[in-house]
């Protein structure tokens, strides 16, 4: 299962982590990743266009973090949309992602 883990302070978006397998498919076949793939890949590249301090990030194998999000209110809207996205994807994937 992928697990998608939210740290807000002072009620904005500071800190993501994002790891797992969705297990719906063999790897290289789950749509289920290639899902939270895409969605956050294109929100991070997106935030980066803002300014490239407006979040960092680390990839390594099997999870992805985000720190230090930028507090200005369109980074905050566009971290909030990848994660209404994510969360879109758990009702549909139950058994495969978790946002909490």
């Amino acid at each position: 299962m992928i697990k998608v883990s939210i740290l807000l302070k002072d009620s904005k978006y500071h800190n993501i982590e994002i790891s797992g397998h969705a297990m719906y498919a063999d790897f290289g076949k789950d749509i289920v990743c290639s899902a939270v793939s895409s969605i956050v890949t294109t929100s991070i590249n997106g935030i980066l266009l803002l300014g490239k301090d407006s979040l960092k990030y680390k990839v390594s194998e099997g999870s992805v973090i985000i720190s230090y999000i930028n507090n200005d209110n369109v980074t905050q809207i566009l971290i909030e949309n990848m994660l209404n996205m994510l969360k879109e994807l758990e009702n549909s994937y139950p058994d495969n992602i978790q946002v909490k």
